[in-house]
């Protein structure tokens, strides 16, 4: 699970935001299921919301958007990796295989940032912190507690991610099949196969994970706001979890995380 830290360390996850179609109606479903607080944010910034959670900063919510004659982009969460050094990161990532989505740019004065593909195709953001850290709250119920790629070739993502962000990415404990994400010899993420409960064809992608205090409570809530059900809540070791699309279409996942 992540921690908040100041800064985050290289290639930890450190952020998550949604881009929707109707980013207002996004903003009611996530604070009716989350009690997340935000609002449309100012033009400057695309009109992008920081989400919080008691006051602190949890998730971003922004609209859709896609340069002039090109298809509109997904309606998705994504991943962002922290960084000290965008520019860097960037020539690493194209250098590992990875293929740059969008350029670095300035977000004002609260950081840098860039989208990119790994080389299985797995879209993910990077983060370089000026003002803005990213989460301030983490692992707690309605927060972000684990981010975890699904890819169609783990060897080749194993290899990218520690080139590009010099992480290690060994098999977890007891696992033959799973593979931890490792920053300073911590787990901030996970890595698996695809397969599973997703529909066939699904491409490589990077899954978020909140945390709830009750799974089933959750996703029934969710159903009855217009939200599917991918997979239903399922029992284990790490907790009760499901995975689960928002009424736009972004799929993330909510666990109940065994305590103690």
């Amino acid at each position: 699970m992540p921690e908040v830290t100041t800064p985050y360390q290289p290639g930890t996850p450190c952020w998550v935001d949604l881009m929707a179609k109707d980013q207002q109606a996004a903003l009611d479903f996530y604070r009716d299921l989350f009690g997340w607080q935000g609002e449309i944010g100012p033009a400057e910034f695309g009109g992008y919301a920081i989400c919080t959670l008691n006051g602190r900063p949890v998730a971003g919510i922004g609209p859709t958007m896609a340069p002039e004659g090109m298809p509109e982009p997904p309606v998705a969460w994504t991943t962002y990796l922290a960084s000290d050094d965008a520019d860097a990161t960037l020539a690493a990532v194209t250098a590992a295989g990875g293929t740059a989505l969008m350029p670095v740019m300035d977000v004002g004065t609260v950081g840098r940032m860039l989208v990119v593909a790994d080389p299985t195709g797995a879209v993910f953001g990077v983060w370089q912190r000026v003002d803005f850290p990213g989460a301030q709250v983490v692992n707690e119920p309605g927060a972000l507690i684990w981010n975890e790629l699904n890819t169609a070739d783990p060897a080749v993502a194993s290899a990218f991610y520690t080139a590009a962000f010099g992480v290690e990415l060994p098999l977890m404990e007891g696992a033959t099949h799973y593979w931890s994400l490792n920053v300073n010899g911590k787990p901030v993420g996970g890595v698996q196969k695809l397969g599973g409960a997703l529909p066939p064809g699904t491409p490589s992608h990077w899954l978020t994970y909140f945390a709830v205090d009750d799974t089933d409570s959750t996703v029934d809530a969710l159903v009855k706001a217009r939200g599917s059900v991918l997979a239903p809540p399922t029992d284990a070791p790490w907790g009760r979890y499901a995975i689960v699309q928002d009424p736009q279409g972004a799929v993330f996942a909510v666990i109940k995380a065994p305590t103690g």
